[in-house]
């Protein structure tokens, strides 16, 4: 069954001096404040569309590696994944996101927990809307 989540923005202004405020209708989040500066310099308090694909990414990952390895007999107790989200306005955009993931995984070997999470960097739906940035590393290891 096909699902639908829903955000909103409000941008008030032009680019360099305007502002915005981020609406999360689904789930009825907080809203979060939006600027150019806090984009291209410091957050200060205020997010980013890539932090939200940070956020998005690093989660999707977190699912799609918990779920491999369950399947494959080795449920984990502990996934934790980062994700770094390098925005340069003067190359294009986002140009690179590294995840970086540590896993509490009872009985597998560092070699198989690399494996899955390689697996699930390729298979998660997140990664696969990413596609356009060519530069997407991953660094997996066992806590």
């Amino acid at each position: 069954m096909a699902t639908v989540r829903t955000a909103n923005t409000v941008w008030n202004g032009d680019l360099p001096a305007g502002n915005g405020v981020v609406s999360f209708v689904s789930s009825k989040r907080d809203d979060a404040d939006v600027t150019w500066a806090a984009r291209s310099q410091e957050a200060n308090g205020k997010t980013s569309p890539e932090e939200l694909i940070a956020a998005a990414h690093a989660t999707c990952f977190s699912m799609a590696l918990s779920a491999g390895l369950s399947k494959a007999g080795n449920a984990p107790e502990r996934i934790e994944t980062t994700a770094d989200v390098t925005f340069d306005p003067s190359a294009g955009g986002i140009t690179a996101i590294a995840l970086t993931v540590r896993g509490t995984v009872p009985g597998i070997s560092a070699e198989d927990f690399n494996e899955a999470a390689a697996e699930a960097k390729a298979d998660c739906p997140v990664s696969k809307a990413l596609a356009g940035v060519d530069n997407i590393s991953l660094d997996a290891s066992l806590a």
